[in-house]
């Protein structure tokens, strides 16, 4: 029963995405409308892509489970912080500017931005570089927690999971470009907001309702980071590590900032009536889905006794983060479990889009087509549709590689990525958005830190360098999180100290570029209101 509900549910999902992705063919035959959706996305469309790329399976089985077993119902803040921070925030501060911003430099992607902006083909070179490095392992880790899932319910080898879903992914982009992805999106995001609320509910019935859990992972104990041990830190307000929970909140959500797959969702709304109403439309979205997912994953402990959770050592006090939520769904009811496959192949599959999407437009416009003199968009599309194929390729690889040789790296991608950046991408990006005294060379001091403060985690990770963890620089270092954190606000402090230490850029091409916020907007007055008028 339950392998004949899930199968057509998902053959249902797969001929959707299909359908819309080859009715958007008119939307993707030239440049603007392949990368851009034309610049004209309405407001529910851009707020869900936003939504669906912003949160992944790695979000729902990977982050969801691992910071819900270290903080408890605490990592709800996470998911809070992701919906105000990384969504509410994002949308008031760089929203409109980003629009208008890029519309008047008729930038389609970061680095173009950067070189526009800025006046330094060097910077958009650069940057392209650091988003061709850090996309590719970010997309591979998207595939993290499938197979769990899928074990559940299908007796099938993982790659053909990660086939399968891959393939289907890159046919939709490449017939529909972005107008494709923003849909299916939105249709992916649907998906998820109901299958979180039922997945949550059922899971607290499973454990005697809402006041019962609470109360037994009231029970659970909790090692502090001083050693001591204390009841009751699962269920507290901030839960066992206050601190370590700060860098969490802070990764997850203000590196939204700095993502070229997540600022790119700007340069294509309508119109700024548009950007306040996917203001709200986005964070209610982050509200459920991250909060909700969070707030799930807070519950893991209470599904310590379950023989599907798999454990990384014999004594049972570290379990394999991935294999947490499949726990906690192993018992839930047939229609639930059905629902959260395709929950969870909708939240990837939208990420997994976007990210390829960003790689294939930024390096075919900021690095193949500045090479050509006589590159006209037919060709740029058509380039841009093999990288699609290239990336999508790439990662489906890598995601099999690293479930069949248990290359453990590839799943801790994804924090290195995001730091990474965000860390170069967002000090520079908001800045420059906002002020006229920001120079070139204070961007290219913000892409080296962050460059640099990426290669020594990586080393540290593969335990070439070690530092004492009692130290500053040995907890910044101790993982990918707490190093992203101070990449990022290093650059927010380094970019303006820099620019204050080097050449101004020149006064009258930064005027010209910042006039673009001071222009006009007409609009049509509606027959009525003019005969009101009268």
């Amino acid at each position: 029963m339950l392998i004949a509900l899930t199968s057509a549910l998902l053959i249902c999902f797969f001929s959707l995405m299909i359908i819309v992705g080859w009715r958007c063919k008119k939307h993707a035959t030239d440049v603007n409308g392949f990368v851009l959706g034309g610049r004209n996305v309405g407001p529910w469309l851009t707020a869900f892509a936003f939504g669906t790329s912003y949160f992944s399976a790695v979000i729902f089985v990977g982050y969801a489970g691992q910071f819900g077993w270290n903080f408890g119902l605490a990592s709800t803040w996470v998911g809070l912080g992701n919906a105000f921070i990384g969504s509410l925030l994002a949308w008031e501060i760089l929203g409109r500017r980003t629009r208008i911003m890029t519309r008047h430099l008729d930038t389609k992607t970061m680095p173009d931005f950067f070189e526009k902006r800025f006046g330094s083909k060097g910077l958009k070179i650069a940057a392209s570089v650091i988003v061709f490095i850090f996309m590719i392992p970010y997309t591979a880790s998207l595939y993290n927690g499938l197979s769990s899932l899928f074990n559940i319910v299908f007796s099938v080898p993982y790659w053909v999971v990660i086939v399968i879903m891959a393939v289907l992914t890159a046919v939709y982009v490449i017939f529909g470009g972005y107008m494709a992805t923003a849909i299916n999106d939105f249709i992916q995001g649907i998906i998820m907001l109901v299958g979180i609320i039922a997945v949550i509910l059922a899971t607290i019935a499973s454990r005697g309702g809402l006041q019962e859990a609470v109360a037994k992972l009231s029970e659970k104990s909790a090692t502090m980071p001083s050693g001591e041990t204390l009841n009751g830190a699962f269920a507290s307000f901030f839960g066992p590590d206050p601190l370590a929970l700060l860098f969490v909140v802070l990764l997850t959500s203000l590196g939204t900032w700095g993502l070229p797959q997540m600022v790119g969702k700007f340069y294509s709304i309508k119109n700024e009536d548009s950007i306040k109403k996917g203001t709200i439309i986005s964070t209610f979205f982050a509200i459920v889905v991250a909060g909700g997912c969070y707030f799930l994953g807070g519950f893991g402990r209470l599904f310590a006794d379950s023989s599907a959770l798999k454990w990384q050592d014999a004594e049972k006090t570290k379990p394999f983060f991935d294999s947490i939520v499949p726990a906690m769904l192993s018992e839930l009811p047939e229609v639930i479990i059905a629902i959260v496959i395709v929950l969870v192949l909708a939240a990837s599959m939208s990420t997994l889009s976007s990210l390829v999407l960003t790689s294939s437009s930024t390096l075919t416009l900021d690095v193949i087509a500045p090479a050509s003199k006589n590159m006209n968009d037919r060709k740029k599309v058509g380039i841009m549709r093999l990288f699609i194929i290239f990336f999508v390729a790439i990662s489906a690889v890598l995601a099999v590689l690293k479930d069949s040789l248990n290359i453990t790296f590839i799943a801790q991608m994804m924090g290195v990525s995001w730091g990474a950046m965000a860390g170069a991408f967002l000090a520079p990006f908001l800045y420059g958005l906002y002020s006229k005294k920001i120079s070139g060379k204070a961007v290219a001091a913000s892409f080296t830190f962050a460059t640099v403060m990426t290669v020594m985690q990586l080393l540290v990770s593969f335990k070439v360098l070690s530092f004492d963890p009692n130290t500053v620089i040995g907890y910044i270092f101790k993982s990918s999180i707490n190093s992203g954190v101070v990449s990022m606000v290093g650059g927010l402090i380094l970019v303006p100290i820099v620019s204050l230490l080097t050449k101004k850029p020149e006064a009258a091409k930064v005027d010209a570029m910042f006039a673009c916020y001071d222009q006009k907007v007409m609009t049509e007055v509606k027959m009525r209101e003019r005969l009101e008028e009268k």
